[in-house]
C-alpha cells in the first residue's frame, strides 16, 4: 500500500469518528500534519486544536480506536459496488469545491469524473421535487444544451426537475453528475437505480460524502446541497417552490460559496414558481430565460478557473460585508461584492484578465482564418473536450460561426 493510500485510509477512519466533520478534520489535519498523523495523537493533544474541548476530545480518541475495523468494512463494500475514494486535495477531487472550508476530506465517488478535462465547467440545475411539465421541460432543455457544449450537468438526483436535467443532459449525449444525499449504496430515490446507472455507463458520476449503506434521511439533503453548488461554476434554478431545497442550495451558493446564481421565471401565479421568482425579486438570481444567457454569464469564471486565478476573485462575504455594507450579496448583476475584480458582464471584468476580450483571447487569435476544430486543438495547445465548449460559447455570443467543418471569427 502506497503513502497515499495510508492517507486516504486515514481520512477514512476520521470521517467515521464520532464528533468530527469536515471542520474539524480540516482542523486536526493541519494541526498535526496528516490524517494519519491525527491515529496517534493522545486526548490531552487533541484538546489543543481550536473547538476541542475535553469531554470531546475524550469521545473523539475512543472514536478512532475503534475506527479501525469501520474503515476495513467500509473499503470491503466500496470494492462490491465499484467506489473509489477522493480525498480533498487530490487530482480527482472537484477543484471548486475544494477551495472551500466546508468541503469534505474526502468523497465517494463511482464512475468517470473528470475536474481537469471533460468536467472542467460543471454547472448545477436544481428546483423542486413538486414540478410541472414546463420545469421538466426547461430543465430537459437547459441540460441538454449544456451537454452539446461540452458542460457537465449537475444535479441531486431526486425527483422532478433533477431528474429531468440529468436525463435531458443523457438525451444529448453528454455527461452528468448526481450528488446523493444517501451512501452510494442506498441510492435514493429507489425508483431512479436505472438512471443512476445509464448516467454511470454513459461516462457520468454519483458522488456522496456518506458512507456507502448511510439511508437517505432529512438531515443529509441541506449538507448534500453544498457539494451540488460547491462543485459548480454557477446554479440554475429552474423551477422551485417556497420553501424548496433547491432554494437551499441557491442560498449557500450566493452566501457561503460566492457563486453566481440564475433562475428562470416561471407563472406569477404558480406555486411551483414561487420560490424562483422571489430569488429574482431580491436580486439573489439573474433572470435567464435561455442557456446562452448562462454560458455567457459564467464565461468569465470558467476563464478564471482555467487560468487558476478563480479562487483569487472570491471574498467570503462576511469580509466584504465589514468593508462594504452597500454591497449587494447576490450574483447576476450584484455580484461584484462577492468577486474582488467585478462582475461578469462588461470592460472591466474582462481588463481583469488582460484587457479586450478580442485581442487576449487566444482560440479568437487563432481563428486569423478559418479553421476545423483539428487545427485549432493544434494551433492552442486546448483539449478537444474544453475546445467544443469554448467555441459552443463563442457561438452563442455570435462571436464565431460554423463554415462547413471550419469555424471563423464573425
Amino acid at each position: 500500500m502506497c503513502s497515499g493510500d495510508h492517507e486516504i485510509v486515514a481520512l477514512l477512519r476520521l470521517t467515521l469518528t464520532p464528533g468530527l466533520g469536515p471542520v474539524r478534520i480540516g482542523r486536526l489535519v493541519e494541526a498535526f500534519g496528516s490524517a494519519t498523523a491525527v491515529l496517534g495523537v493522545s486526548a490531552s493533544r487533541l484538546e489543543t486544536v481550536k473547538g476541542i474541548g475535553p469531554q470531546l476530545a475524550e469521545q473523539i480518541a475512543r472514536g478512532l480506536a475503534a475506527s479501525g475495523g469501520l474503515a476495513e468494512q467500509e473499503l470491503g463494500r466500496c470494492a462490491e459496488l465499484g467506489v473509489r475514494l477522493v480525498a480533498r486535495g487530490s487530482a480527482g477531487y472537484p477543484p471548486l469545491m475544494g477551495m472551500l472550508p466546508e468541503a469534505p476530506p474526502l468523497l465517494y465517488v463511482k464512475g468517470a469524473f473528470e475536474p481537469t478535462g471533460a468536467d472542467r465547467f460543471p454547472i448545477a440545475i436544481v428546483g423542486s421535487r413538486g414540478c410541472s411539465s414546463y420545469g421538466i421541460e426547461q430543465a430537459e432543455r437547459f441540460a441538454g444544451i449544456f451537454a452539446t457544449a461540452g458542460i457537465v450537468t449537475v444535479s441531486g438526483g431526486a425527483r422532478g426537475i433533477d431528474t429531468a436535467a440529468h436525463r435531458g443532459a443523457l438525451r444529448a449525449g453528454g455527461r452528468t453528475c448526481a450528488v446523493l444525499g444517501s451512501g452510494l449504496g442506498k441510492v435514493y430515490p429507489e425508483e431512479n437505480a436505472g438512471l443512476f446507472e445509464r448516467m454511470v455507463e454513459a461516462g457520468g458520476t454519483l458522488i456522496s460524502e456518506l458512507p456507502v449503506d448511510t439511508p437517505p434521511t432529512a438531515e443529509n439533503f441541506p449538507a448534500r446541497n453544498r457539494i451540488i453548488s460547491g462543485m459548480s461554476l454557477g446554479v440554475v434554478v429552474i423551477e422551485a417552490a417556497a420553501g424548496s431545497g433547491a432554494l437551499i442550495t441557491a442560498r449557500a451558493a450566493v452566501e457561503d460559496q460566492g457563486r453566481e446564481v440564475f433562475a428562470l421565471p416561471g407563472r406569477v401565479d404558480s406555486p411551483t414558481s414561487r420560490g424562483s421568482l422571489e430569488l429574482i425579486k431580491a436580486g439573489s438570481a439573474a433572470l435567464v430565460t435561455d442557456p446562452g444567457d448562462v454560458l455567457r454569464e459564467l464565461e468569465m469564471q470558467a476563464r478564471h478557473l482555467l487560468g487558476g486565478t478563480f479562487g483569487d476573485r472570491y471574498t467570503p462575504p462576511t469580509a466584504t460585508a465589514t468593508t462594504n455594507s452597500n454591497t449587494p450579496p447576490s450574483g447576476g448583476a450584484g455580484a461584484e461584492g462577492l468577486f474582488r475584480s467585478g462582475g461578469t458582464d462588461g470592460a472591466g471584468a474582462d481588463e481583469g484578465v488582460g484587457g479586450d476580450r478580442r485581442g487576449t483571447d487566444p482560440l479568437l487569435s487563432a481563428l486569423d482564418r478559418a479553421r476545423t476544430i483539428d487545427e485549432l486543438a493544434a494551433a492552442t495547445g486546448v483539449g478537444l473536450p474544453e475546445l467544443r465548449a469554448r467555441l459552443t460559447v463563442l457561438e452563442l455570443q455570435r462571436r464565431v460561426r460554423r463554415v462547413g467543418s471550419r469555424f471563423e471569427r464573425t
